[in-house]
């Protein structure tokens, strides 16, 4: 079956995260991605087992190119291989691409019917638009921070690159819906993204209720501010889970569960709005009956009866869960020696795309020959380039710049 994405071709200039992940989805669904990288690497490779990580999980199944974009024949490259795509996704420091001349409105201008993708940290258009943009600073300047953490305690930031992450999405969709406009117009678009926005946007319930009430979200810990229990922490004898059963229907069906009904008719639980108001007094009498049972009892309790609840899980508590296994998330790949290590594949599931596997990351440079060859360069002229510093080959087991054979 062919699936979604067969026969388009994208070319990634991303760094780290957003961008490049947005063009790992796409190559999920069939893309053939070209991942272009300076001659010495993207900066993630130069961070350590962090930047190893994010290559691992962003960059399966590119293919690798190492170019010289200072240079005006690393500059060529990228226009042949820009020429011969459908989709660029970029996400360099802004005003980069466009010093190169690779930029969204000179590559559209040249070509009206490429789809043309840039992830920024501050968008395009606002006085902060030259600034470099991290994960951490969107997760600061949104909000995100304000309402996070304990509410006596400094704000915290989310435990994962979470606007990083959700951004790639955003962009995948965006690329996507401006590629279905061309395949019904003829003509691309340029997509614009960016982390500041989405993090905005990730916050959407507490943003209606402070856009209808001015009233300012406050950090509540793990607690929901207006519901209870909601999202409550409740240590059992082996572990923890998080149980919510807010609405007064659940709150009666847990008591029963627990062997309490008469908290439900307590003065100070009886509706939602006393538990807000009595939630330490709330909290310790729900932990002294958890604290009796197991997690796996807990659980067996709650989700046999309606309640939602959920187990916190370390990361291998995590890759252990028989529905994560079930899922499939977890992907065995092939590096360019041929071993194989664990990753992650797309949380999606298409009939058109039974499995998601295949090659890891490739090493800086790893299909620089092969896509030069394409593109109609011999080999005497890829290793003119090379001796030059304008591309950057490799071989297997020898990583760095290699020189290609001889003609």
């Amino acid at each position: 079956m062919t699936k979604p994405l067969e026969g388009v071709r994208v070319i990634d200039f991303g760094q780290f995260i957003a961008a490049p992940a947005a063009a790992q989805l796409l190559g999920d669904m069939g893309a053939d991605v070209i991942k272009v990288e300076p001659v010495n690497g993207e900066s993630a490779r130069v961070i350590g087992v962090p930047g190893r990580a994010m290559l691992n999980a962003y960059s399966r199944n590119k293919r690798g190119v190492a170019l010289d974009l200072k240079d005006p024949r690393g500059r060529r490259v990228a226009r042949q291989l820009i020429a011969g795509a459908d989709i660029v996704v970029q996400n360099l420091r802004p005003g980069v691409m466009e010093s190169f001349g690779l930029g969204a409105r000179t590559v559209r201008a040249e070509q009206p019917e490429i789809v043309y993708a840039t992830v920024s940290g501050f968008g395009l258009h606002g006085p902060s638009r030259l600034r470099a943009g991290l994960d951490i600073a969107a997760q600061a300047e949104s909000g995100i921070m304000w309402v996070t953490g304990e509410p006596d305690r400094e704000p915290q930031k989310v435990g994962f690159q979470v606007v990083d992450s959700t951004t790639a999405y955003v962009c995948a969709q965006a690329v996507l819906g401006a590629y279905i406009r061309r395949l019904r117009t003829g003509q691309g678009d340029e997509v614009e993204v960016s982390l500041l926005e989405v993090a905005v946007h990730l916050q959407a319930p507490n943003w209606g209720t402070y856009l209808l009430t001015g009233k300012e979200p406050i950090r509540t810990g793990n607690s929901q501010p207006a519901l209870a229990p909601a999202a409550d922490i409740m240590p059992t004898g082996d572990g923890a889970l998080v149980v919510s059963a807010y609405s007064d229907g659940h709150f009666v069906r847990l008591c029963r569960m627990l062997g309490r009904p008469e908290l439900a008719t307590d003065e100070r639980f009886a509706t939602n709005g006393a538990r807000v108001r009595n939630r330490p007094a709330l909290l310790a009498e729900l932990r002294r009956e958890f604290a009796t049972m197991t997690t796996e009892e807990a659980m067996s309790l709650l989700a046999g009866n309606g309640v939602v609840a959920g187990r916190i899980n370390t990361y291998g508590q995590t890759m252990a869960s028989p529905d994560v296994e079930a899922s499939g998330i977890f992907i065995n790949v092939a590096d360019a020696a041929g071993q194989e290590s664990t990753t992650l594949g797309s949380p999606w599931h298409l009939g058109s795309v039974p499995e998601v596997s295949g090659n890891g990351a490739p090493e800086l440079g790893q299909h620089t020959t092969e896509v030069l060859t394409e593109l109609g360069y011999d080999l005497t002229a890829i290793r003119e380039l090379e001796a030059a510093g304008v591309v950057r080959t490799f071989t297997a087991g020898r990583p760095g710049a290699q020189p290609v054979p001889q003609p």
